[in-house]
């Protein structure tokens, strides 16, 4: 008997033990995981950013001038439609499966990119990139969501908000390192080994538990292959529309209307289906659609630093390349940092009114833009993205946490999915917008037609009087004054349709 209790206690008093260590294993696979997805996130992150800087080595050796935007958009338009259908996948089937297929997809593009051999077969593999970069983008951020419970997601939001300001700053000056010591195909070849140190911890360290069992699952591709065209057609007619054809011509019109019909496609397939890929849940939920309309009109007002600022700093300040990026770069600082705090705002005053007090900041610095004097000193717009970073930093991460932590997991890809499509369409609609914003001004100032491109060419090349430059100031203030006008929507967006309190559930 003494024996017996003996070995007892002695099981009692280890039983702390062995939860201890369960809990360090868990912890330490779990601090594995995340690693793995700030990999999986640092090549999507960089992508978008690396390539930049290489283009002349591109075009110098492959040719294809007049194409070689579709470097960029073909991409972002595979990444972009490709959103829903990864979120529903990853509902149905788990992350793992979604995450490990996006990530092999990707790599497998980024070898063809490497082995390219002219500018259209480059293209194509930039599409085969942007197919799995579309898992990697979406299935990351859900990922994020299931390892932690609501109090922690801050820190690991603010994680990959780090990774993407990092990114931010590091990739074009990484890309052209490589394109000038090395060769432009290693902008593409150095995927290979980071993607592969992603999917060992993520083969080994994830390990997602067991659901209740379902019914064999039904997936709608007839439902993904309408969005998927759909997306395609009319992301097309906005990225190309006012480039490569006028806005009212033949193919502009075309494109609108076969886009038109597609979405009536995707709406007639969706409400016959047993699981959509974009179920009708998503808008008819008030908090999941006003994020995804406030995330909108996020992306349609990043166009302005993102796209014009770099051009109002070199054209209207003068400055070198490298300072220009700088300018731009500093809101990588603020933004993170302002979204790991964050979450001591919206503990005492909610999802909703600490985002509202973000994206009212957020209005009234872009609303100062315009006010800038002319020609004005490089502090003074420097000053402004470093408060505009940190305002977001306050809008952005509440949100998603917020909208993320309304659902439950069966749902939470396509939620995710859904606002990070929002937030990818809006840039594509800002661009577009923005970019005859610019050209229309631009036109006025100047007596003529003229795009914002040729115009600061010429002011390179020393050809165009100083009333170009005020013109190119005047241009960038009205994308500015329409930025601000999608910030003071969100706004409104959010004060009218979004709850006072998220419907919060209590998973774990």
């Amino acid at each position: 008997m003494e024996r017996e209790n003996a070995e007892t206690a002695k099981k009692g008093n280890a039983e702390p033990a062995i939860r201890a260590a369960a809990r360090e294993a868990r912890t330490d696979r779990r601090g594995a995981v995340v690693a793995a997805l700030m990999l999986a996130m640092a090549l999507a992150a960089l992508d978008s950013t690396v390539v930049s800087t290489a283009v002349p080595q591109i075009v110098g050796d492959l040719g294809g001038f007049s194409v070689f935007s579709w470097l960029f958009s073909g991409y972002l338009l595979a990444v972009t439609v490709t959103l829903p259908v990864y979120g529903k996948l990853s509902d149905t089937f788990g992350r793992k499966p979604v995450l490990v297929a996006g990530a092999a997809v990707f790599l497998l593009g980024s070898l063809l990119c490497a082995t390219a051999w002219n500018m259209a077969a480059l293209i194509a593999f930039r599409i085969v990139q942007g197919l799995g970069g579309g898992a990697l983008q979406g299935t990351v951020q859900t990922l994020a969501a299931d390892l932690y419970p609501l109090k922690d997601r801050p820190k690991i939001q603010s994680k990959l908000s780090t990774v993407w300001a990092v990114s931010a700053v590091a990739g074009p000056g990484l890309g052209g390192v490589l394109a000038a010591y090395a060769d432009w195909r290693w902008i593409f070849l150095i995927n290979l080994p980071i993607g592969a140190a992603a999917l060992w911890l993520i083969a080994r360290h994830l390990h997602e538990p067991k659901r209740a069992p379902r019914t064999p699952p039904r997936v709608d591709w007839a439902g993904a292959l309408a969005v998927f065209a759909c997306g395609g057609v009319l992301l097309t007619a906005l990225v190309q529309g006012g480039v490569a054809w006028a806005w009212w011509s033949a193919p502009s019109c075309a494109l609108f209307a076969t886009g038109l019909a597609l979405a009536g496609l995707v709406v007639w397939t969706e409400r016959r289906a047993a699981e959509p890929i974009i179920p009708g849940w998503v808008w008819r939920r008030r908090t999941i659609a006003a994020v995804n309309l406030a995330l909108g009109a996020l992306g349609l007002l990043m166009v302005a630093p993102t796209v014009f600022l770099p051009t109002y700093a070199q054209s209207v300040l003068g400055l070198a390349p490298v300072a220009a990026g700088f300018v731009l770069s500093v809101w990588t600082l603020t933004w993170p940092v302002s979204a790991a705090l964050s979450q001591h705002v919206y503990r005492r005053i909610g999802f909703r009114d600490t985002a509202l007090l973000g994206i009212g900041a957020a209005t009234l610095i872009l609303f100062a833009f315009p006010f800038l004097p002319y020609p004005g000193s490089a502090w003074q717009p420097t000053l402004l993205m470093l408060l505009l970073g940190g305002a977001l930093g306050l809008f952005q991460l509440p949100l998603i946490v917020g909208v993320q932590s309304t659902v439950g997991w069966a749902e939470r890809g396509t939620t995710t999915a859904s606002v990070l499509f929002c937030r990818q369409t809006g840039q594509t609609i800002g661009a577009s917008v923005f970019g005859a914003v610019a050209n229309g001004v631009l036109a006025t100032r100047l007596g003529g037609a003229g795009d914002l491109d040729s115009v600061t060419r010429a002011l390179d090349d020393g050809t165009a009087p100083e009333a170009t430059r005020h013109a190119i100031a005047d241009a960038v203030h009205a994308v500015y004054f329409g930025a601000a006008c999608a910030a003071a929507l969100a706004f409104v967006v959010l004060l009218v349709l979004a709850p006072r309190r998220f419907p919060v559930l209590t998973e774990r």
